[in-house]
């Protein structure tokens, strides 16, 4: 205030019509997010359809909203107007307005010379052309041209807008894209077309995991999926963060720490009540509200990490299962081929049509030896036994026989892979399991083969199917030898090498037969 006697006076404020068309700009740096609030201004304006139409040199979007009369005209062209936040709900939907700046309508003129815009509301209808070039030239006068119009009963409310002599070209996906992301399609009563194709909500497959949890401030709800492996990507990575149903930004939360699970990690969470920076680009995240939506998610994230480990120990263990399978398949022919190596004695051989239980080979009309389908197989553990925490014995038990004792399984972890093949009443047990990398690399206790799939050359042998096979196969065989006659280590080492020859004796002689038909 001045001094007594002194003249108050008074400092005028202005501002610039290239000011605002510049902070338009600012705000909608990419072009076609001007696309994106037209529609959401059809979606606060309670439209339940809405197309966008997209030519080379023009977009035109049409609604079928409540419209504006004169008095919505003017709210629409007042620059931050706050309308909207009196009236944060629309009238017929009680739709969550989504609300922006009242500024897009000037940064459209970074895109296009020209905003046309035809309304009706009731009996009132009119058209503003909003000219750049015709309204920087009159610096003093803010006015935009308003043309009344007959009203259409037949037409209906609505609202249409034109961006005319873009200077620039959009690409129809890029701006159905842009909507997928930007605009509440998922909303009741509410579809956008594009160029006369309805935009749909991105839909994933995969394990998908629910999320509802209630705070203080509202509730964070929505969808993670966990993708096929084959669906895996780098582009798009993260959760899309929804406000009001709009995509606010992509979060990878601690994902950043798993490396390839991220890529398969997408999904949408809602968080109405989080509060966004000025240019709606990310959220003010020293807030009590994102504090606690934080919060919500490092729990969320933690049981997304265990779904995802679950799943891929289950894909990687019917892998390991499929392996271990054809692995005794092949063992079992060899055996069959060569019973002498056999260290549960002669493998029985039945009579024609005479095969009982406990048999592993037949004997055909032509007397050659043909082995029978082997009995391979899965053994269930109990959640008893797999408490058991897996101790390594100095000294290997006796073989098992049909009235000694067995010895029992003892595995180290859950996802244990757990075959046996039969050798008529007897047989041998395959446990692979997790023991660690500086656990052996295979062992036997009795008739119990265990397979350590930390180490080492079995993770690198396991990358590829064949090899994969192979080095169980050498495992097993190896401690198969070694059950019969231990203390001649050569004799076993023959004996293996004999059984893993056999053991895959038919894929050399069908690579024989191939090379000399070529």
């Amino acid at each position: 205030m001045g001094q007594k006697g002194q003249k108050q006076d008074y400092v005028p404020i202005t501002v610039d019509k290239s000011h605002i068309v510049t902070i338009g700009e600012r705000l909608y740096e990419q072009s076609i997010e001007l696309i994106r609030e037209l529609v959401n201004n059809a979606y606060d304006a309670d439209a339940t359809r809405v197309d966008v139409t997209v030519a080379p040199s023009e977009i035109t979007v049409t609604d079928n909203g409540e419209g504006m009369d004169l008095e919505g005209l003017r709210q629409y062209f007042n620059v931050g107007s706050d309308a909207k936040l009196q009236n944060p709900v629309s009238p017929r939907f009680t739709r969550q307005r989504i609300g922006q700046f009242g500024i897009g309508k000037f940064a459209s003129l970074a895109a296009a010379s020209r905003f046309e815009l035809i309304t009706q509301k009731g009996h009132f209808a009119a058209k503003v052309v909003f000219d750049k070039e015709k309204w920087m030239k009159q610096k003093k006068s803010w006015r935009i041209p308003l043309t009344r119009l007959q009203p259409n009963p037949k037409k209906g409310n609505g609202t249409t807008v034109k961006l005319i002599n873009l200077h620039k070209s959009f690409k129809p996906e890029d701006v159905i894209e842009k909507i997928i992301e930007g605009v509440p399609i998922r909303a009741k009563d509410f579809a956008v077309y594009v160029n006369g194709y309805r935009v749909m909500p991105r839909v994933y497959k995969g394990n998908r995991i629910p999320v509802m949890e209630g705070t203080e401030f509202g509730i964070v709800y929505g969808e993670i999926v966990i993708l096929p492996a084959y669906k895996a990507s780098k582009d798009d990575l993260g959760i899309e963060i929804k406000v009001k149903g709009v995509t606010v930004k992509r979060e990878l939360f601690d994902m950043a720490s798993w490396g390839k699970a991220a890529t398969r990690i997408r999904g949408e969470i809602n968080v109405d009540f989080l509060p966004l920076t000025s240019d709606r680009s990310g959220f003010i995240e020293d807030s009590p509200e994102y504090k606690t939506f934080l919060k919500v998610m490092k729990k969320t994230m933690a049981d997304v990490k265990k779904a995802y480990e679950q799943l891929a120990s289950t894909r990687e263990n019917q892998r390991v299962s499929r392996a271990l399978k054809e692995a005794l398949e092949r063992i079992h022919r060899a055996l069959v081929r060569n019973p002498e190596f056999s260290p549960f004695g002669v493998v029985p051989i039945a009579e024609p049509g005479k095969e009982g239980e406990g048999e592993t080979g037949v004997e055909n009309s032509g007397g050659k030896e043909e082995p029978q389908e082997p009995q391979i197989q899965d053994i269930e553990t109990t959640d008893k036994e797999m408490q058991n925490q897996f101790e390594e014995s100095s000294e290997p038990e006796a073989i098992e026989t049909k009235k000694g004792k067995k010895p029992s399984l003892r595995i180290a972890t859950p996802n244990a892979v757990v075959r046996r093949l039969k050798f008529g009443d007897m047989g041998v047990t395959c446990c692979l399991d997790h023991l660690g990398e500086d656990g052996p690399e295979c062992m036997t206790e009795g008739t119990i083969i265990y397979i350590n799939r930390d180490h080492p050359l079995y993770k690198r042998e396991s990358k590829k199917r064949e090899a994969h096979i192979l080095n169980i196969a050498r495992l097993i065989t190896q401690e198969i030898s070694l059950m019969k006659n231990p203390d001649n280590p050569r004799e076993a080492f023959n004996r293996q090498s004999k059984l893993l020859k056999d053991a895959f004796r038919d894929d050399e002689e069908l690579e024989s037969k191939g090379r000399k038909k070529r």
